[in-house]
């Protein structure tokens, strides 16, 4: 390890299950890195829904990882492996991470990281990995939402969801959004999304079904699921694809298997975290070569809500769980 490196380091950590009250100031060894990883000193991390899920005990990290939340951080890289020939130490990156993004050094693989988009600063580009991989995944992988296409983002003022609709409209498609309120329904607009539906006041599969003549859309990103999956079959055009990324709604339903079968539908979904280390890497030279020109021409922009000094995480996670806010919540670090 480079000498100039502390021995110890300030991270927030889970004292046990639980509230936001759980997370806890504490001082750690700094992580060693393995062969293909990289050591970034964390300027900023951004805050995920996984996070919170993590805190409360449903969804531990994977086995030999950080036990400490936070799966997407920007800094700069200060120690790489013998192996690691892309970046060096002094680049600045931002980069998705396992866990242990919550403390002033995250060890991450050197495949998971991006350069910081040109024209962005630190704290903006810690608001990018999780989204970005989640939306490239989910909509343009497993989605295959295809040229002349049109989609429907659930939950259009979240960060995934104002991440998927400024990707989609800037790549040329039609793109719809629900949101809980007139507010929000105006930031989905602002972004790109032809109309967004308030869920609470219209039925989204009507007004899906009005807007495309009848046809539906080609792909819905869904981070409800539960019950919305019955409705969205109704909105789906034939040969129509729904990935699941999120069970805010519930993890059951009941669906007529006939809407399925009428309209060729996929149903899908996935998780990120569990990902291999080489699939992830491939989903990063994709977003690189096809989504950070757009981030670079500013024809997506970043969309925080707040940052929080890191001391006071577990008011950002009680924000995040409030759903209160739009876009992205992220944690700033400073130096002790």
């Amino acid at each position: 390890m480079v000498s100039s490196l502390p021995e110890q380091m300030y991270v927030i950590e889970i004292s046990r299950p639980g509230g936001p009250e759980v997370l806890q100031t504490a001082t750690r060894p700094l992580p060693k890195i393995n062969t293909g990883e990289v050591l970034i000193k964390v300027a900023a991390s951004g805050i995920n829904r996984p996070d919170c899920l993590q805190r409360a005990g449903v969804y531990p990290p994977p086995a030999n990882h950080s036990d400490l939340p936070g799966l997407e951080v920007s800094g700069e890289v200060v120690e790489c492996s013998q192996n690691v020939t892309q970046w060096k130490p002094g680049d600045r990156v931002c980069a998705l991470a396992p866990g242990g993004g919550y403390a002033q050094y995250c060890a991450v693989p050197a495949g998971h990281c991006l350069p910081i988009p040109r024209g962005w600063t630190l704290l903006e580009a810690a608001s990018l990995p999780e989204t970005m991989f989640t939306v490239w995944i989910n909509v343009f992988e497993r989605g295959r939402l295809l040229p002349g296409e049109t989609l429907l983002v659930q939950g259009g003022s979240s960060g995934i969801g104002t991440t998927a609709i400024q990707t989609a409209h800037a790549l040329g498609h039609r793109v719809f959004a629900t949101a809980g309120n007139e507010k929000k329904c105006s930031i989905c607009t602002s972004l790109g999304a032809e109309r967004a539906i308030n869920y609470h006041q219209e039925d989204f599969a009507e007004v899906v079904n009005e807007l495309t003549s009848g046809k539906g859309v080609d792909v819905i990103l869904d981070i409800v699921a539960g019950d919305y999956v019955r409705r969205e079959l109704k909105c789906l055009a034939i040969d129509g694809r729904i990935s699941i990324i999120g069970l805010l709604g519930g993890s059951k339903a009941e669906i007529n298997f006939n809407d399925i079968l009428q309209r060729r539908a996929i149903i899908t979904g996935s998780a990120l975290r569990p990902r291999s280390i080489e699939f992830k890497d491939s989903v990063a030279v994709a977003l690189r070569n096809k989504v950070w020109p757009l981030l670079e021409t500013k024809k997506i922009q970043p969309v925080i809500y707040k940052v929080y000094p890191f001391a006071k995480a577990a008011e950002a996670h009680a924000l995040m769980e409030s759903g209160m806010h739009h876009g992205k919540i992220v944690l700033k670090m400073h130096e002790n």
